[in-house]
């Protein structure tokens, strides 16, 4: 079973120099993404405390931690990562207790 991840994120200092380049970017990070093992469902551009939101599915933490690390060298972006439960992962869970 793929582990959902809600990822939150801002442009850094750089990040804001290239903005022109961000779709460019969102490829790319989708490409690396692939290539490690990590599906990324969406990408949104959002209004408000976060610049990005982004939507992965993995079959691990350790991938997406991966993902993670790997993309922060970029420097264009810092990121908040937050696991997610789909409603039947948190009815099993609850259901256990």
């Amino acid at each position: 079973m793929m582990t959902h991840y809600v990822i939150l994120a801002n442009f850094t200092a750089k990040g804001f120099r290239a903005v022109k380049d961000t779709g460019n970017r969102a490829q790319v990070f989708r490409s690396m993404a692939q290539k490690m093992g990590v599906t990324v469902k969406n990408i949104f551009w959002t209004l408000g405390r976060y610049d990005v939101v982004l939507i992965l599915e993995a079959p691990s933490d350790e991938k997406v931690a991966g993902l993670m690390m790997k993309l922060g060298t970029l420097g264009n972006l810092t990121t908040q990562t937050l696991r997610a439960f789909t409603e039947e992962q948190i009815e099993s869970l609850i259901s256990k207790l």
